[in-house]
């Protein structure tokens, strides 16, 4: 009988650190997919509250004179206001350091796109993104 403990001995150890590098690498992708998605479902709620408030400021001479019909003047830098008070009232700048928003006015829709720094708790250069986005918009209907 010959003895192969002493052979296989080191075989274990590293297949044992392999499995623990897996596990390692596993665990620091599910905490940083995790933590993207919950920094843009953030930012997507932000931006649809930011498109309602945007949308729900009809002024203008056109709203005042001669009433509204089926379609709804918005003013562009006044959706641009009030898109900008709603992310200062909510403290989005203050959660989200960096945060930059776009308002764009299209028809009857306000539409309100904001990226924001990715902050990943582990993070591989090159590999993760820096940044991440989130839309919404709202529309307004009259008469239904």
């Amino acid at each position: 009988m010959s003895d192969r403990s002493g052979e296989e001995s080191g075989q274990v150890t590293v297949m044992i650190i392999g499995f623990a590098l897996i596990l390692l690498m596993a665990t620091g992708v599910t905490v940083d997919a995790s933590a993207a998605y919950l920094a843009r479902q953030s930012l997507a709620t932000l931006a649809d509250g930011a498109a309602l408030a945007g949308a729900d400021q009809l002024q203008g001479a056109a709203a005042y004179d001669g009433g509204l019909d089926d379609h709804v003047p918005i003013d562009v830098q006044t959706a641009r206001q009030s898109v900008a008070e709603h992310l200062r009232a909510t403290g989005a700048y203050a959660d989200h350091p960096g945060l930059a928003a776009s308002v764009d006015v299209v028809g009857d829709r306000v539409i309100v796109r904001l990226t924001a720094p990715l902050d990943l708790p582990i993070r591989v250069d090159g590999i993760t993104a820096t940044r991440v986005g989130a839309s919404g918009s709202a529309t307004v209907v009259l008469g239904q």
